[in-house]
């Protein structure tokens, strides 16, 4: 099978989660035999910042302009076995519109950022998708499962909505017998809506045990943001440092965008790559996150600063060692980039069988 995706990026990981969502996915794609193709219009910010070159699995084909894909590509478009255009790809409207135009496969949208494109939707904010494009597509791949699912079909019109979670790679996420520096880390993208949560979870426990240390990672913060004296600071963290990063703490936070909270069932990368590592997460709460991963059992979750240093202070390290090991167990079960690649094709195969294509 030939699949195309136009996506927003797979070269760099600079200030998102989609390259290392889609370098997984393309990977184990060709690895179960289909020819990957990735169509990203080269961005300068991307191109400046790029940490991924030259695949082997899969071709990755830069392009200037709408204009010049339309030019060169209508005929890979048209004759693909599948189409898939990405949240957020720049000019994502246009792009929507020739796609299902020309392409005479199965034409489907990937939503990296599902409850971010709801929200945008209600507001009609066109960013890159509009609502009239929803029913229009084959099928639509989802970040976010459960309920989101349904919504997805009754309220937007979506002809088959279907979950397709991020995942990891177990060859790069897993655990190392390396010295622990933090007690407790974060890392993400600064976001006005996460940063009160950091703020409480992380910043003012830092303060409460002042004799430990404690990381944020991630580019985008506010120049001269003030963190307490034993907050270390790193900004942007290239992927092959992630699982070293990981590793190196004795407690991981996950924080979740308002948007995700607000409509639940949205694990995000990080959630994943941080339990292969198994070091123990603590996260904020959101609908769907007990579905995914048993409270207390593979995952801890702090509503507080209370909460947080309740974990802190009395989890024992046998009890660490156990919460993380599960969760690592509950991903690799269920969650690589080699699971995400045959329910994907499984999606494929389900259309197909209506013989439309």
């Amino acid at each position: 099978m030939k699949i195309v995706f136009i996506g927003l990026t797979v070269s760099s990981s600079w200030g998102n989660g989609h390259a290392t969502t889609y370098r997984g996915l393309l990977r184990e794609l060709s690895a179960l035999g289909h020819e990957i193709y990735f169509l990203e219009h080269d961005k300068p910010w991307y191109s400046s910042n790029r940490d991924f070159s030259s695949p082997e699995d899969f071709h990755l084909i830069f392009y200037e302009s709408v204009y010049k894909l339309r030019q060169n590509f209508e005929s890979l478009i048209r004759k693909t076995d599948m189409v898939i255009v990405g949240s957020y790809v720049p000019e994502g409207v246009s792009v929507c519109r020739w796609v299902l135009n020309i392409a005479e496969g199965v034409k489907a949208f990937y939503d990296i950022d599902t409850p971010v494109t709801l929200h945008k939707l209600d507001n009609d904010d066109d960013e890159y998708l509009s609502k009239d494009l929803v029913p229009l597509f084959d099928i639509y791949l989802s970040f976010s499962g459960g309920e989101v699912l349904q919504l997805l079909e009754s309220t937007y019109g979506a002809r088959k909505a279907k979950a397709l979670y991020c995942s990891f790679d177990p060859g790069i996420y897993y655990p190392m017998d390396v010295e622990k520096k933090w007690l407790l880390g974060y890392l993400g993208t600064y976001s006005d809506d996460r940063q009160p949560t950091v703020d409480s979870l992380l910043a003012e426990a830092s303060k409460k045990i002042s004799d430990q240390k404690f990381v944020v990672a991630g580019p985008g913060y506010p120049e001269g943001m003030a963190w307490p004296a034993n907050v270390e600071r790193i900004d942007h963290l290239p992927p092959e440092l992630h699982r070293k990063f990981y590793n190196e703490q004795i407690f991981t936070l996950n924080v979740t965008r308002q948007a995700m909270i607000r409509l639940g069932y949205s694990p995000s990368v990080r959630l994943f790559e941080a339990a292969a590592c198994g070091v123990p997460i603590i996260s904020d709460y959101w609908k769907g996150l007990t579905d995914l991963f048993e409270k207390d059992k593979e995952i801890f979750i702090a509503r507080n600063n209370d909460e947080m240093m309740d974990i802190l202070k009395y989890t024992t390290q046998e009890q660490r060692i156990q919460l993380g090991n599960a969760a690592r167990q509950k991903v690799l079960l269920a969650h690589t980039a080699a699971h995400r690649a045959r329910e994907l094709v499984a999606y494929y195969e389900e259309l197909a069988s209506l013989e439309q294509y």
